[in-house]
């Protein structure tokens, strides 16, 4: 084959890319800064351009404190980039604690819905909507049609969206969808802290997380700190979650030293 005729096929393959994406270019990956846990994500970290699916543990399926904490510190350096929308059925989002550990209040735009119908019709405009880098919603179900209308939303701007699975206090679950359409799909929990060494009282926030269900990747547990929470006018650090164990075994792993960027 001629040089001439490679360079045509291969301009005419990216011309049926382009058109085939639309003419987006691919979003890429967030990464959690620790091979541990991006290892097991495709790209090496949080896929970009989709959305994701945080579920709580006990109780924390009613209350979402922990799936929304771990939303919104996975997200926090995707909201520098951009406005945050945070849809919500119950006007109990607390900004402060988002401002505390480390996520731009300048950047959130609290949106409250009637229902959830109304709540998956806001995130999908929101994710399709100049300027907006990340959406999270508090839903309680997301069928097949609704997920396949919020990915194209992602895909139209390249934004991301968390769906933060949350039912009504003291109801029954719904029943899950047979498929998901979701990039990820996390469950949360709280974990205990623990203070530093030589020092008593609470540590920085920790969570369980388990990655469920991921695309093209790897299932895993971990224990994730905030390790800057409530200082972060003192510190300078790539991603606000750190890995302290992998829970694989089941049992702790010693606490790995934290890594600054460098000025």
């Amino acid at each position: 084959m001629s040089d001439f005729r490679a360079t045509r096929i291969a301009a005419l393959a990216a011309k049926i890319a382009a058109i085939e994406s639309g003419g987006r270019a691919k979003a890429g990956v967030l990464p959690f800064g620790d091979a541990r846990l991006d290892g097991c994500l495709p790209g090496g970290g949080l896929a970009l351009g989709r959305w994701h699916e945080i579920v709580g543990a006990e109780l924390e399926a009613e209350t979402s404190a922990a799936p929304a904490a771990f939303a919104a510190l996975a997200a926090t350096p995707l909201a520098r980039t951009g406005e945050a929308v945070w849809v919500l059925r119950r006007d109990d989002l607390w900004a402060p604690g988002l401002a505390g550990l480390g996520f731009p209040p300048e950047r959130l735009i609290q949106v409250c819905v009637r229902d959830e119908a109304e709540a998956l019709a806001v995130m999908e405009d929101a994710l399709a909507t100049v300027g907006v880098s990340a959406v999270f919603a508090e839903v309680e179900a997301v069928d097949l049609t609704a997920g396949r209308r919020l990915q194209l939303a992602c895909e139209k701007r390249g934004a991301t969206g968390f769906v933060i699975k949350r039912r009504p206090f003291g109801g029954k679950a719904k029943t899950e969808a047979a498929g998901s359409v979701a990039g990820t799909r996390w469950r949360v929990a709280s974990a205990p802290s623990e203070p530093p060494a030589g020092e008593f009282g609470l540590g920085a926030p920790r969570l369980r997380v388990a990655l469920e269900r991921c695309r093209g990747g790897r299932t895993g547990e971990w224990i994730l700190e905030a390790s800057a929470a409530y200082s972060w006018e003192a510190d300078d650090v790539a991603h606000p979650l750190r890995l302290v164990a992998d829970l694989g075994d089941r049992e702790l792993a010693p606490a790995q030293p934290r890594e600054r960027r460098a000025a």
